[in-house]
C-alpha cells in the first residue's frame, strides 16, 4: 500500500481566532486523547509580548512593512497540514524520527513561503495520527500577479507599482499553480521517510474540513449499521450453536455446518471492522466548535470559575455558597470541616474566611483562598501536621479517640 506525504492547506477567515482554539487546545475536540494533550508540542517560539497564535499573526502583519491599507476581508492566515499516511507516520514515530520528520517539514516550508511567514507550529501527538498546524501569514513582494491578469482581460494598461514593497496575497501562495509545485517539493522532501507524492491528475478534489468530516461520519454511520447488523446476526447463529451443541450427537451434522457458518460470518464480520478502522486511522477530525469557541472568548475566566466550582463541590461546599463564591462574596464560619480530595480525609478549621481570588503572578488564573491562604496549601500543611501528631503518639503509645469532626455546612 503507498504511503503518501500529506499537504493541505485552506484559508483562514479574519484573524483565524476559532481554529486557534483547536490547534492551543483551549477547548478539547471529541476526538482528541486528553490523556495524550500534554504531548502536543509548539514548534515555534513567539516573539517577546506575543503570547497566542492569534497574536503571532497580527505581530507578523504588523512588523512587516506594510505600506497599503489592509481591508476587513483580506485573508491574514493560511493554515498548513503537514502529515503522512496513518500507517507510516506511526512507524516514523515508533523508529524515534519524529523530531526529524518535524523539522525537514518546517524547513520545507519556510523555504517555500519565507522563514519570518510562519508564526506558529504546532505538533498534535493526542489525536490518531501524528500532524503539524503551521500557520502561514501570505507576506510576498514581486509583482501583482491577479492585478495584471485582470488588466489584461479588461484591455487596460497595467500600472506597475514597486516591485519591492512587501504586501498581504493568499492568493499568490495559493494558486493553482504554486500549490502544484509544493505538492511535488514536498513529497521529495519527505521521501526519506518512505512517503511520496499522491497520484497527480487524480479526480479527487479538495474539500474543507467540514466537509470532509461530514462525509466522513456518514460512511463510518454506514458501517456501523452494517456491523450492528452482523453482531446481531452473529449472536442468533451463536445461540443456535449453543442449542445444536446441547444435543450433542442427534444435531452433529447440523452443528458442523452452522459452525462453518459462523467462520464465514466472523471473516465477513473481519472485513467490516477492518474497513471501520482503517476509516478511523485515516480520519483526521477538525470539528468545528461555533458555539464553544464563542463562549470561552466572551468569558475567558469560565474554565477557571468551573474548576473553583468542582473544587468547592468536592471539598462540600453547598450550590449556594459556591455560588456566592463566583460572585466574588467571601464566606465566614466559626467551624468549619471540609474533605481534601488529595488526601481523601477531612480538616477542620476556626473562624473561616473563604474568597476566591487570582493568582498573583498569573491573573488569568484563579484559586481558593481560607484566611489569606491557598486553600491546597493550607491543606497539605495540615495534612503534615496530622501525620506528625499521629508519629508523635504512635510514640508515645497513645490511642487516638474514635469520633467523627464536626463542623457547619456553608
Amino acid at each position: 500500500m503507498a504511503k503518501f506525504a500529506v499537504l493541505h492547506l485552506e484559508k483562514g477567515a479574519g484573524n483565524d481566532a476559532p481554529i486557534s482554539s483547536h490547534i492551543e487546545r483551549t477547548v478539547n475536540p471529541s476526538n482528541a486523547d486528553k490523556d495524550r494533550t500534554h504531548l502536543n508540542r509548539e514548534l515555534i517560539e513567539f516573539p517577546d509580548s506575543v503570547k497566542n497564535r492569534t497574536e503571532a499573526i497580527q505581530y507578523r502583519i504588523e512588523h512587516a512593512g506594510i505600506t497599503r491599507k489592509i481591508s476587513h476581508n483580506q485573508v491574514r492566515a493560511i493554515r498548513f497540514i503537514m502529515t503522512g499516511s496513518p500507517e507510516q507516520m506511526q512507524h516514523i514515530q515508533n523508529e524515534g524520527r519524529l523530531d526529524d520528520w518535524c523539522r525537514d517539514s518546517l524547513d520545507w516550508l519556510r523555504k517555500e513561503v519565507g522563514n519570518e511567514n510562519v508564526v506558529s507550529a504546532v505538533l498534535h501527538l493526542d489525536e490518531q495520527t501524528p500532524h503539524i498546524h503551521a500557520t502561514v501569514v501570505p507576506i510576498v513582494t514581486g509583482e501583482r500577479r491577479k492585478a495584471r491578469q485582470e488588466a489584461q482581460k479588461a484591455g487596460k494598461k497595467y500600472k506597475k507599482k514597486n516591485v519591492n514593497a512587501p504586501r498581504l496575497c493568499a492568493d499568490d501562495i495559493m494558486s493553482k499553480e504554486r500549490f502544484k509545485h509544493m505538492q511535488d517539493t514536498y513529497a521529495q522532501a519527505m521521501s526519506k521517510f518512505g512517503l511520496v507524492r499522491g497520484k497527480e491528475g487524480s479526480e479527487a478534489r479538495h474539500i474543507s474540513t467540514q466537509q470532509y468530516y461530514r462525509k466522513l461520519v456518514g460512511r463510518n454511520e454506514d458501517l456501523k449499521e452494517i456491523i450492528q447488523e452482523q453482531e446481531h446476526e452473529r449472536q442468533e447463529v451463536y445461540d443456535k450453536t449453543r442449542d445444536l451443541y446441547n444435543r450433542k450427537d442427534e444435531a452433529r451434522d447440523k452443528f458442523l455446518n452452522m459452525d462453518r457458518y459462523v467462520r464465514d460470518k466472523q471473516e465477513e464480520l473481519a472485513i467490516v471492522e477492518s474497513k471501520l478502522q482503517k476509516s478511523k486511522q485515516e480520519y483526521e477530525p477538525y470539528k468545528a466548535q461555533e458555539e464553544l469557541n464563542l463562549i470561552h472568548n466572551l468569558f475567558p475566566m469560565m474554565k477557571e470559575q468551573l474548576r473553583i466550582a468542582d473544587l468547592c463541590k468536592t471539598m462540600g461546599l453547598a450550590f449556594n455558597s459556591i455560588k456566592a463564591l463566583l460572585e466574588g462574596r467571601n464566606l465566614t464560619a466559626k467551624i468549619f470541616s471540609f474533605f481534601s480530595p488529595e488526601h481523601k480525609q477531612k480538616f477542620t478549621a476556626e473562624d473561616v474566611k473563604l474568597k476566591m481570588e487570582k493568582e498573583p503572578d498569573n491573573p488569568d488564573k484563579l484559586r481558593l483562598n481560607i484566611n489569606g491562604v491557598n486553600i491546597i496549601d493550607w491543606f497539605r500543611e495540615q495534612y503534615q501536621q496530622v501525620k506528625q501528631a499521629t508519629n508523635h503518639n504512635a510514640r508515645l503509645n497513645i490511642k487516638p479517640e474514635v469520633g467523627k469532626n464536626k463542623g457547619v455546612k456553608m
